[in-house]
């Protein structure tokens, strides 16, 4: 049998230990909450992004590729406002790295359009109850000298299938136009703030994107009547083909800054009216989560 011996000073503090351990000083560190997720406000000029960016506290400012991200907060609730440039391939990029790399809650793109619909005035507001790309379209087949027939085209849906969509088997399946519904939520936050709203009316509708800038009043009804434009922009359609990829919800939010339609003259000041709206959609759709 082994004995140990302890000696008499080791047992003193033995005894001493539990008062001495009373008196040391401690903090308790909660544990952390989910982080919020950002909304996203996004419009493609300066003049369609940099009044919403002027509103936040506590700025940094980030860029990626030819889009500019502004990082604050809205009533201590975090916000990035994309400035994505012009066009749906800008969008669309800057849309996806800013998913990749914020984790948005919810995307609003939002700016000016030009009226396809000669009921809304230039200051009327359109909500994306649906949007589609208005470039997405497929010939009919002429040959050479027999010219172009614009009005003829039919739609071309391009994620119908992995497989073509102009040619083989696959191609009928991809006749037909592809609607990106705005998000439920967001548009309910957009139609309960819309009273406040002084600069105009607003009314649901549909955003048709293209690449283009259209001066055709034949085409512009053409639209109007076969695909239900409300108003013609350049970017919304990207921006909902890329947050539906992602399961982010999104919604189109367009002011109407000229309408050749019923000669309604171009008005850059129609941007700023527009994100004033849109801050009073945002501070709604916090306030319901």
């Amino acid at each position: 049998m082994r004995i140990v011996k302890i000696s008499m000073a080791v047992i003193g503090l033995l005894c001493l230990a539990p008062a001495s351990w009373a008196k040391v000083k401690s903090v308790d560190v909660p544990s952390i909450s989910d982080a919020q997720q950002p909304i996203m406000i996004q419009g493609p000029m300066p003049i369609e992004a940099q009044y919403f960016a002027n509103l936040l506290t506590d700025v940094r400012v980030e860029q990626s590729g030819n889009a500019k991200f502004y990082l604050g907060n809205l009533n201590g609730y975090p916000i990035v406002v994309a400035q994505t440039s012009k066009g749906l391939e800008n969008t669309a990029a800057a849309t996806a790295v800013a998913i990749e790399r914020y984790k948005p809650r919810a995307i609003i793109n939002q700016g000016t359009s030009g009226g396809h619909d000669p009921k809304l005035n230039v200051g009327d507001i359109v909500l994306g109850k649906r949007s589609f790309n208005a470039n997405n379209f497929k010939t009919q087949r002429l040959q050479k000298g027999e010219g172009s027939q614009p009005l003829t085209w039919i739609p071309m849906d391009i994620m119908a299938s992995e497989e073509s969509a102009g040619e083989g088997s696959s191609a009928k399946d991809a006749e037909k136009v592809r609607y990106y519904l705005g998000n439920e939520a967001l548009l309910a936050s957009a139609n309960a703030v819309k009273h406040k709203y002084k600069r105009g009316k607003v009314v649901e509708g549909t955003i048709g994107s293209g690449n283009f800038w259209n001066n055709e009043l034949d085409r512009m009804e053409w639209l109007h009547e076969n695909y239900g434009t409300s108003v013609e922009e350049m970017e919304t359609s990207s921006a909902a083909m890329i947050s539906h990829a992602y399961g982010v919800p999104f919604l189109g939010v367009r002011v109407l800054s000229n309408n050749l339609t019923n000669n309604g003259k171009y008005d850059p000041s129609t941007a700023n009216d527009c994100q004033q709206y849109v801050k009073d959609i945002v501070l709604h759709y916090i306030a319901s989560l």
